[in-house]
């Protein structure tokens, strides 16, 4: 999967490599991501930009962590062959105030939490979902634990039940 990354108020970082460390671990444990005919674009961006796009996309006028806006549904994504020209699988946006919170609130690095946020939101862009069941959040935490884990990051979950 090939990222198109655009950074904007996050502070200084190697957020881009981080960003394909996390595409490439993807791949490597959700096989549908690894089809090199795919491409996602990754915002880092601001609270105030993402709530926008939370506002405009989703009627939702608050910031959050990580939004996702699949372009591909799970059949289409799953249906590709593996020639052909490429696809865009959807885009990503990170907020960073919120994430640095959330980060600082865990007592984690910020690229440790950000990893965390793309591999969670290229997951929702190849229609894995959380908020469906308990079940299907199980199936997504059991495919984040060891894609997070590749990158040296501990199982965020940890604290559950």
């Amino acid at each position: 999967m090939e990222l198109d990354t655009d950074i904007d108020g996050w502070p200084s970082g190697d957020w881009e490599a981080l960003a394909a460390s996390a595409a490439q671990a993807c791949g490597d444990n959700a096989p549908e991501l690894a089809n090199v005919r795919l491409s996602a674009s990754l915002l880092f961006t601001s609270d105030e930009e993402v709530r926008t796009l939370n506002r405009e996309w989703r009627g939702r006028d608050k910031p959050t962590n990580v939004l996702s806006f699949p372009m591909l549904t799970r059949e289409e994504l799953l249906d590709l062959a593996p020639d052909g020209p490429p696809v865009m699988l959807g885009d990503l946006a990170l907020a960073y105030e919120t994430c640095a919170r959330e980060a600082g609130a865990k007592s984690i690095p910020l690229d440790h939490h950000a990893a965390h946020l793309i591999v969670h939101g290229l997951l929702h862009l190849a229609g894995y979902d959380h908020e469906i069941s308990e079940e299907d959040a199980d199936n997504m935490e059991a495919l984040e634990i060891p894609i997070l884990a590749k990158l040296g990051i501990a199982d965020p979950y940890m604290d559950r039940d």
